[in-house]
């Protein structure tokens, strides 16, 4: 079995499960995931998003830029800076 093959019939609760850990940190029964396992995951997370067509919005890292411009122009001119004093 190639490594497409795997991702194509990846369960969707192994993969929400591979996300966690790869948010989290850890595994599910609370090892740690090494540097190499999360690697590993994360690109099979974003594999089967592609994959599977999930909606952009849903996918891992994706940064909605609308909002972000909404919050600026509401802040408007009248933005200060933030002083903090000692």
């Amino acid at each position: 079995m190639t490594y497409e093959e795997l991702i194509e019939r990846l369960d969707p609760t192994v993969y929400k499960s591979l996300r966690r850990a790869v948010e989290l940190g850890k595994w599910p029964d609370g090892r740690p995931i090494s540097g190499e396992q999360r690697s590993i995951c994360m690109e099979a997370v974003i594999y089967y998003e592609n994959r599977h067509d999930l909606p952009e919005a849903e996918r891992v890292g994706y940064i909605d830029r609308e909002r972000k411009k909404d919050r600026a122009e509401s802040a408007g001119d009248d933005a200060s800076p933030l002083r903090i004093l000692n």
